[in-house]
C-alpha cells in the first residue's frame, strides 16, 4: 500500500480530532485523559501554518474516489515558543485505528524529517511515554536518540508514566 500527504483543511479537523480521541483510552500515546472536542482544537488547527508549521493528512495513494479517508495526520509544533528555538518543531503522528501496523508511521516520520529542512526546522523532537514501545521504537529506527528521560512526569489513572524526548537533527 503506498500513501500519500497533503495540507489539512478546517473539514478534516473532525477527522483529526477522532484520530487523536480514539488513543485517549490506551492511555499509551496522548496526555490527554478525556476526549477532545472539535471547537477546543480550533485555535490549535490554526496554528498549523503550511509554511511554518503544517499539519498534514495521510491518505492511501491512487485512491480515487471524491473523498478519500483520511488515514492518519502528521503535525509539526514550536518547542518551547521562543524565537531561538524556531529551528526545532515537536512531530507528532497519529494513525486511525484501523490502519495502524500498514507502515503508515514510517512513511509519515519520513515525510517529517525530509520536509524539515524547507520550513527552516534543523531539529525535530518526538515526546513519547516510556511506555509506548511502538512509537519508541519508530523514531529510533529512523535515528532520533534519547535527548531525554522525564521519570514519573505524567499520571495517567494513578501510574507514573516517564515522558521519552527524543531528537535528531534534520539538516
Amino acid at each position: 500500500m503506498s500513501f500519500r500527504h497533503r495540507i489539512a483543511t478546517l473539514d478534516d479537523l473532525p477527522t483529526i480530532v477522532a484520530i487523536y480521541n480514539s488513543t485517549v483510552a490506551s492511555r499509551e500515546v496522548t496526555a490527554d485523559t478525556e476526549p477532545v472536542s472539535v471547537e477546543s482544537r480550533l485555535a490549535w488547527f490554526h496554528e498549523h501554518t503550511p509554511e511554518r508549521r503544517p499539519l498534514w493528512v495521510i491518505e492511501r495513494a491512487g485512491d480515487d474516489s471524491a473523498s478519500p479517508a483520511v488515514l492518519g495526520w502528521i503535525s509539526y509544533s514550536n518547542f518551547y515558543g521562543r524565537p531561538a528555538y524556531s529551528g526545532t518543531a515537536e512531530v507528532s503522528i497519529y494513525i486511525d485505528e484501523a490502519a495502524r501496523g500498514k507502515g503508515i508511521g514510517r512513511y509519515a516520520l519520513q515525510q517529517a524529517i525530509d520536509f524539515a529542512p524547507s520550513i527552516k526546522v534543523h531539529t525535530l523532537l518526538g515526546f513519547i511515554f516510556g511506555h509506548n514501545q511502538p512509537s519508541l521504537g519508530l523514531f529510533t529506527k529512523f535515528g532520533f536518540e534519547t535527548w531525554a528521560n522525564l521519570p514519573k512526569v505524567a499520571n495517567l489513572d494513578g501510574i507514573e508514566r516517564d515522558l521519552i524526548i527524543l531528537g535528531k537533527r534534520v539538516a
